[in-house]
């Protein structure tokens, strides 16, 4: 990577912004970490969409933050063109939303215009003619420094960051090779320590502690990609995330707790679920399909509000007996609304949602999951 030219885009930031007002910042979250990835609260919102709780209108990042979450997951989209939603000035509107909750945030980069996860990595289109990988980690490192130095002005900086959205494959394939899963580690090294690096640069130059996070889907796949990321001098993180959805996992919950004490052991990382969900119900409130039904269930926990409520306080429960930091829920707040998808009109989550679609978007018992007092044996 051409570190000369990253260091003179350090140089002319710092030096043409004012420090971010230290009175302001946002304290790291402390263990147990308990949260909520709220990326499509702005927008469903704009769309006519509200919550409730005992008949009256609630702030969603105020209620979650009064039942106990302490960090708050956003995505953020390079220039995403079928969405004015989870770009920089929509982020920017949460994180300020979330601070002034007085919660934490984890900024999640996507490195993409669009989703990425476990099948599809695609750059962003502005980034397209970029042949060389030299040049594409010059990117990666610049626009993770800028963006981050930008959020600093405002005193919006996050606490945590995320390089990466489930990368279970090789970041930032071109369009024409999107899916394919042979990851060419040494393309792929440069361009996650790209983003590190530049996370850690902004955390030095701003002297405002930031958490690294790398994210991969389902416990099962983690192991190996780790010890080949480590095998490749991946190392300078602090936060091993995890998706753990039983949908897709091989792994049962009762076995969740091995498999990250082995990450937390065997890399000395801290451990965390950054996406789970669970139905409250089997209920479908609008015309757009859900993705979790029948096939989402586990014995002994149904698809009703108290089910839901139950399996997450046990998910967490393994979570942090494995020594684990805890579990950020995804996203317990896509309520359906008349926003649009590219699949169709309103939420393909509304019955894994917090919130009760038959009942005015009612809050349910689920947020019992935030209260400590479920996991006051499991954590120091």
């Amino acid at each position: 990577m051409n570190y000369l030219n990253g260091l003179l885009l350090l140089v002319l930031l710092v030096s043409s912004c004012d420090k971010p007002n230290p009175d302001r910042f946002i304290a790291q979250p402390e263990a147990p970490i308990l949260g909520a990835d709220l990326s499509y609260v702005n927008e469903i919102e704009d769309s006519d969409a509200y919550f409730t709780w005992a008949g009256d209108t609630i702030d969603p990042y105020a209620y979650f933050a009064e039942k106990g979450a302490n960090i708050i997951r956003l995505r953020l989209w390079h220039n995403p063109e079928h969405s004015p939603y989870s770009n920089f000035e929509d982020v920017k509107r949460s994180i300020r939303r979330a601070h002034e909750a007085g919660v934490a945030v984890l900024l999640d980069f996507h490195y993409s215009d669009f989703w990425v996860d476990p099948q599809k990595q695609e750059r962003p289109k502005a980034w397209d003619a970029i042949l060389d990988d030299r040049i594409m980690a010059d990117s990666v490192y610049n626009y993770t420094f800028k963006t981050l130095s930008k959020l600093a002005e405002e005193n919006l900086q996050p606490q945590w960051v995320q390089i990466g959205n489930e990368t279970n494959i090789e970041i930032l394939q071109p369009r024409d090779a999107v899916g394919n899963d042979t990851i060419n580690w040494e393309r792929n090294a440069l361009l996650l320590n790209s983003g590190i690096k530049a996370a850690r640069d902004f955390s030095d130059v701003f002297t405002q502690p930031v958490k690294i996070v790398l994210h991969i889907a389902q416990p099962e796949n983690a192991l190996n990609w780790f010890r080949k990321a480590e095998e490749n001098k991946v190392s300078d993180f602090d936060i091993i995330g995890l998706s753990y959805y039983s949908k897709w996992s091989t792994y049962p919950l009762n076995e969740l707790a091995d498999a990250i004490d082995s990450l937390k052991t065997t890399f000395n990382k801290e451990v965390i679920i950054v996406e789970t969900a669970y139905p409250h119900t089997l209920q479908n409130a609008d015309h757009a399909g859900n993705i979790l039904g029948e096939d989402a269930l586990i014995p002994n926990y149904p698809a009703t509000p108290e089910g839901q409520k139950n399996y997450m306080i046990k998910l967490t429960s393994e979570v942090l007996k494995a020594g684990g930091l805890g579990v950020i829920y995804w996203e317990p707040a896509w309520v359906t609304s008349t926003s649009k998808t590219l699949w169709g009109t309103g939420s393909h989550w509304d019955n894994a949602t917090f919130f009760d679609a038959s009942n005015s978007n009612e809050a349910l018992p689920a947020f019992d999951f935030y209260d400590t007092k479920n996991y006051k044996d499991l954590y120091n």
